[in-house]
């Protein structure tokens, strides 16, 4: 069962950071997952909302500000005095980071819908480093799924999803997904969702789960990974002894 850094190691750095990414592969995860919107000018930038007001010393939305402005803020005072001055990565910063760093896996959610062209901008990075391999692109967009598809049908494709039924591993499958993760909530309610998906060549991930018992939940279920804020306790948690 591979552990999946939400964010990076978010309960210990300022989410979608270098400094949570670094800490994520130090600890042992598996794979991080990341967030990645497009700036006024088009650039890949690593940060979860719309706007910049929750985790940056800035405002506004993240689509109306140029990206070199959008890197100069500071995105890590917010969460501590130790992470003060941390920037907003860009997305090739943290594949630049990925591809020094073995056999880590990155888990890149494309946020919101994005087009043919939008999407270039993150594959075209991907391949150009020669970390096709090692990076799985997900959407609860199902337009930036197919257009993902469309520009890079090599690369590993996930659909996320709030509800799990027999209907979202069917578009799943239209898709041309490799991966169907939804929220541990679907999947509690819906937990047959791991056998469908695997009978349909899906891999199952959910997220964000935080507690021994949704871990112990998950794997009773067979998920292939877990998504989590707090991947060096889940790492623990997996190499301890059953009970």
């Amino acid at each position: 069962m591979r552990v999946v850094a939400h964010r990076g190691n978010s309960a210990v750095a300022p989410e979608n950071t270098l400094a949570a990414i670094a800490s994520a592969m130090a600890c042992g995860a598996d794979s991080v997952e990341i967030d990645v919107r497009l700036t006024l000018d088009g650039v890949p930038v690593v940060i979860h909302d719309e706007t910049l007001d929750r985790t940056t010393d800035g405002s506004g939305p993240v689509s109306a500000t140029l990206a070199a402005e959008v890197t100069a803020l500071d995105a890590g005072a917010w969460f501590g005095e130790t992470f003060a001055g941390e920037p907003v990565p860009v997305l090739t910063d943290v594949l630049d980071m990925l591809a020094a760093a073995g056999d880590v896996e990155l888990l890149l959610e494309v946020k919101g819908a994005w087009d043919a062209d939008d999407v270039r901008r993150v594959t075209a990075a991907v391949a150009d480093r020669g970390l096709g391999e090692r990076v799985v692109a997900q959407s609860f967009s199902v337009a930036t799924v197919a257009a993902l598809a469309a520009v890079a049908p090599g690369l590993r494709r996930g659909l996320l999803v709030t509800e799990a039924d027999d209907g979202v591993v069917g578009l799943c499958r239209q898709l041309r997904a490799s991966a169907c993760n939804p929220h541990g909530a679907a999947l509690r309610a819906w937990p047959e969702l791991v056998d469908r998906a695997r009978a349909a060549g899906l891999t199952v991930t959910p997220w964000t789960l935080n507690q021994p018992a949704d871990w112990a939940a998950a794997r009773d279920w067979g998920v292939d990974g877990i998504i989590t804020d707090r991947p060096s306790e889940l790492l623990a948690w997996t190499a301890a002894p059953a009970a």
